[in-house]
């Protein structure tokens, strides 16, 4: 049995393990407890994180207080809408956010170029302040960087109460080699503000998500949106040279580059 000055020297060393493995993850680890409870302290931030969680799935998207108004002209973002109508039917009916409605479908037909080889598309998904946090970073750098490798481009826009399936109309419309889906993730009690980065070559009506691949966790305390332009854009090139997408095709670490 350990006695107390034993107990006392081993308290510093504890500590400091306890930091380090808190400092590695967002989960809540080691916080100790009030008898069978959670201290107040933690009650309370799971309380504010499951806030902002119920917050972002229920956030309505309006690019201007998303991205500014500057960001919104110089990237002469559009908005083109799902058939689902209204929040409420899109978390209701998840198949309606798989579509364009009939005025978007023209709008993206006239406005956004066909044939390209990379074509961005930014989704609300289930959470607005993932889209707004982590887009205005990345969105320039991934233009920057499939420009930097001679690709073909199609302006991108923004899409009101969108899934992941809507990739399938983008590679019906607009025929991109690769199209980028980059949309809310479902918030958790870690952050409200995490990014995916959904991808298909040659996206088509047939396809599953057994035919698209997905870069996740963009945000603060994961991929931060330089090394995840960095990994979609070297993703995409892979697609490019094998001529596929999906569950039979692996990211390369380090990334492949474009020949």
């Amino acid at each position: 049995m350990a006695r107390d000055d034993d107990r006392s020297q081993a308290a510093p060393e504890m500590s400091e393990i306890v930091r380090k493995v808190r400092a590695r993850t967002p989960a809540r680890l080691l916080v100790g407890r009030a008898g069978a409870a959670y201290r107040t302290g933690t009650q309370l931030d799971l309380r504010e994180a499951h806030a902002a969680a119920r917050d972002a799935v229920r956030a309505e998207l309006d690019l201007n207080s998303a991205f500014g108004a500057t960001f919104v002209q110089r990237w002469n973002l559009f908005e083109a809408r799902t058939q689902a109508r209204d929040k409420d039917e899109y978390l209701r009916r998840p198949d309606l956010g798989r579509h364009f409605d009939s005025a978007s479908r023209a709008e993206i037909q006239t406005r956004c170029s066909r044939d390209t080889d990379f074509q961005i598309a930014i989704g609300d998904g289930l959470s607005v302040p993932a889209v707004a946090a982590q887009v205005p970073t990345l969105l320039p750098l991934l233009d920057e960087g499939a420009k930097a490798r001679g690709w073909r481009t199609g302006p991108a826009f923004v899409i009101r109460h969108c899934r992941v399936g809507i990739l399938n109309e983008i590679g019906e419309l607009l025929h991109p080699r690769v199209a980028v889906l980059l949309i809310g993730e479902r918030p958790g009690l870690a952050t409200a503000e995490s990014l995916s980065a959904y991808m298909a070559y040659q996206p088509r009506e047939s396809n599953t998500d057994a035919n698209r691949n997905l870069i996740s966790n963009i945000h603060a305390r994961g991929i931060n949106p330089r090394d995840a332009a960095t990994r979609i854009l070297n993703f995409a090139a892979q697609m490019m040279k094998v001529g596929t997408s999906g569950y039979t095709l692996r990211e390369e670490l380090p990334a492949l580059e474009d020949k």
